[in-house]
């Protein structure tokens, strides 16, 4: 009888130090939940720029469509994907029905009337060109490289035929633009690469847009590993020099590249001259130039050459110099 006394005292000792023990672990649950919202940040508060180092993520209600529109392309892996439409990058105006292509050229209309013109872009590749038979063809427009820098050593070169190509150009009545093919890994290489073009252009007039022409080259090259920001950085930076320098900047990118590598919100303020060689283009985002074809044939050029269609064309607004007026 005093052992079952004794069971019945311990049992409730321990019932009540169990409810104890559930008391306290409620009321420190409860003071760190009131405490956490004590030190909370709201969103709009005011923090150091040290902690909030997620940019992109901060920015992506504002960057993308909030109606959910979306891009659909195609992937190699996936089949069909789809990516959000940016909020604040211009979207291509550019009505496809009014599109053509004719004799190897493809040509742009509004009411009726053809609005676009032709031009190609060259380099040493090319060879000997005879200009005055481009110009001839038709052809209104030529962009010339004036340089690259080297994949593997990151050497800054000129291209051996630049003076040569758009000096025959400019003399063929043919408007130019340039472009340099680029491998910078960082914005002071890029700056580096825009002082080139800028120098390389002080004694001619060109009417077309200075391109920054970065590309992948899938090769082992130096630029293999460059992040979205720093391509980003590099774009910028060469086309605000070449801006301040009185020069239209350009950016120049193949549609795959531009979705998935090229930061487009930061980019959204410079023209931009798309390759992808389709019948018609697919990109859904804004650009002047189109780059349809890499097996056009021109008269006067030997073997194949990139073709090219500006819908607005340019109208000398970039900066000129004493020669060639």
């Amino acid at each position: 009888m005093a052992d079952n006394k004794r069971r019945i005292r311990f049992k409730s000792i321990a019932l009540v130090e169990a409810v104890i023990i559930l008391i306290l672990t409620l009321l420190l649950i409860w003071a760190a939940f009131i405490r956490g919202r004590d030190k909370a940040v709201p969103a709009n508060a005011s923090v150091k720029k040290d902690i909030r180092r997620r940019a992109v993520i901060e920015k992506e209600e504002t960057f993308y469509q909030l109606d959910g529109k979306k891009i659909l392309m195609n992937d190699g892996t996936y089949g069909e994907v789809f990516v959000p439409v940016y909020a604040d990058v211009p979207a291509s105006t550019i009505n496809l029905d009014e599109l053509t292509m004719r004799n190897g050229y493809a040509y742009y209309k509004e009411n009726g009337e053809v609005v676009s013109t032709t031009g190609v872009d060259v380099s040493e590749f090319q060879g000997e060109i005879d200009w005055e038979q481009v110009k001839q063809a038709d052809i209104d427009f030529a962009f010339i490289r004036v340089g690259y820098r080297t994949y593997g050593d990151g050497i800054v070169t000129y291209d051996s035929a630049f003076q040569r190509n758009i000096e025959g150009a400019l003399d063929a009545g043919i408007k130019v633009g340039v472009y340099f093919y680029s491998q910078a890994t960082d914005a002071d290489e890029a700056i580096a690469e825009a002082d080139a073009v800028i120098d390389a252009l002080a004694d001619y007039k060109i009417t077309y847009p200075v391109v920054y022409d970065w590309e992948i080259v899938h090769d082992a090259a130096r630029t293999d590993n460059v992040s979205v920001e720093a391509l980003a950085d590099c774009c910028v930076a060469f086309c605000e020099r070449v801006k301040d320098s009185g020069y239209t900047p350009m950016v120049y990118q193949n549609t795959g590249t531009a979705m998935h590598k090229l930061d487009l919100p930061r980019i959204k303020d410079y023209d931009f001259w798309l390759a992808e060689y389709a019948e018609k283009p697919s990109y859904y985002y804004d650009f002047k130039i189109w780059q349809y074809s890499n097996t056009g044939r021109v008269p006067g050029i030997e073997g194949d050459v990139d073709l090219n269609i500006c819908f607005r064309p340019y109208d000398g607004k970039i900066k000129e110099t004493e020669k060639n007026t």
